[in-house]
């Protein structure tokens, strides 16, 4: 049966009775009544973010549950995305890659807990929805589509000549000479080719990936807690597992040397260079946001929040070769080398199945398609999706049970579906 979209009353307060619930919303109390007791102290946040349902809520309001450091829109004006609303994608059907999967549009947003999606065609908006605790003011984290526009920014200062793609990231970094790191280039990094004794399996409690988390503050620490004080000090006890740039392997370890990489390169905080270099020439709405750890590092892995429309501009904006706004924002060269992709052979090694034939570069997952399709792409739903031919943009947000990716049996299908729909009407 596929799950219910949470749009209706009901489920709204659902919602927000599980963050009253877990305290997550009373940061402003009023003073206790004259002769009343005192209020006990707030204690700390013992519910992890990512547990379903008290997801549905926390996502879409990370700035009042985590320190974050804010990516400013700039002071131009906003651009405009000129609508021409269809009323026939919700009922488009398509062909599951697996059997007993959902089979139209608006039943894939349902099964993957969709907080909001936007299509865009020809920079158009085509669809907009939002359901859950989302709407269109609102801001949601990206999850790990963070690590491609993370990833974009790199690829600019290594365009420049600010960032050495052959150089060790050492040349950088001393911090990380004693890590798997310390033997690893800018290149390894950026395209996850490194070799790293670390785990990124979501169904498994002792997986690294969680001890990263704890040490991000992302997410609860135990009692006791004597692990890394930061992203970045736990960067450093990463050990190595094997011989860098022989194969892909997924690690957000990655992104958050790379992100470090980039404040180091450019003098300046993760947030400030992605807000200098894009966010204020986009012509965004809303300011964006980075989670930060306790010791003030952006986590460039996963934490960036933004509005559901301004994900989706930056995604036309490389639809178009980084030119969006009335300029080019990212060079074209950046943009070309993201959509030729890594090498599929090192990808192949990495055993993703359902994603045969792909490659990954600069923290793009690239499709080879005769589309020349593009996405990023992040836990419990998240999704960009740049194909174009079909000239079509999909931004997604949800908040997904699970972390890893069980909806991708529908994911591709559905898009290659919205787009020969979209073709057949253009």
């Amino acid at each position: 049966m596929t799950p219910p979209l949470f749009a209706d009353a009901a489920d709204a307060a659902r919602i927000a009775a599980s963050a009253t619930a877990h305290h997550w919303r009373d940061g402003f109390v009023p003073p206790p009544a004259s002769g009343a007791a005192p209020l006990p102290p707030r204690q700390p946040r013992a519910t992890p973010i990512f547990e379903f349902p008290h997801n549905r809520w926390a996502f879409s309001h990370l700035r009042e549950l985590q320190p974050t450091r804010n990516v400013p829109r700039g002071r131009g004006p906003v651009a405009m995305l000129p609508r021409a609303e269809r009323d026939d994608l919700d009922t488009l059907g398509f062909v599951p890659l697996q059997e007993g999967m959902p089979a139209t549009w608006q039943e894939a947003l349902a099964a993957v807990h969709a907080d909001g999606a936007v299509v865009l065609h020809r920079g158009r908006v085509v669809y907009e929805r939002y359901f859950g605790a989302l709407d269109e003011d609102g801001q949601h984290m990206a999850m790990s589509v963070t690590k491609s526009v993370v990833g974009t920014v790199g690829a600019m200062l290594a365009a420049e000549g600010a960032l050495d793609p052959e150089a060790m990231v050492t040349h950088y970094i001393p911090e990380l000479a004693a890590s798997a790191f310390g033997t690893a280039t800018v290149r390894q990094v950026m395209d996850m080719t490194t070799a790293l004794d670390y785990s990124e399996d979501y169904a498994d409690p002792d997986a690294s990936v969680w001890g990263y988390a704890r040490a991000g503050e992302l997410l609860p620490r135990p009692a006791g807690y004597a692990g890394p004080q930061g992203f970045r000090q736990f960067l450093q006890t990463v050990p190595q597992l094997g011989a860098h740039g022989d194969a892909f392997a997924y690690k957000t370890v990655n992104t958050d040397v790379l992100g470090w990489l980039i404040s180091r390169a450019a003098g300046q905080s993760l947030a400030r260079v992605l807000s200098e270099r894009i966010w204020s020439r986009l012509g965004a709405e809303q300011d964006a946001a980075f989670a930060l750890d306790g010791q003030g590092a952006e986590s460039a892995g996963g934490g960036l929040s933004c509005g559901l429309r301004d994900l989706a501009r930056f995604g036309e904006m490389m639809r178009l070769g980084g030119r969006f706004n009335g300029a080019q924002i990212v060079p074209q060269a950046v943009v070309d080398d993201i959509r030729r992709g890594g090498d599929p052979a090192r990808f192949a090694k990495a055993g993703m199945v359902r994603l045969a034939g792909w490659s990954y570069r600069n923290m793009w997952w690239v499709a080879h398609d005769p589309h020349g399709s593009f996405t990023a792409q992040g836990i419990h739903g998240q999704m960009l999706h740049i194909d174009p031919v079909a000239e079509m943009v999909v931004a997604r947000f949800a908040s997904h049970p699970l972390a890893a990716h069980g909806h991708l049996p529908t994911v591709m299908p559905a898009f290659r579906a919205l787009a020969a729909r979209l073709m057949q009407a253009s």
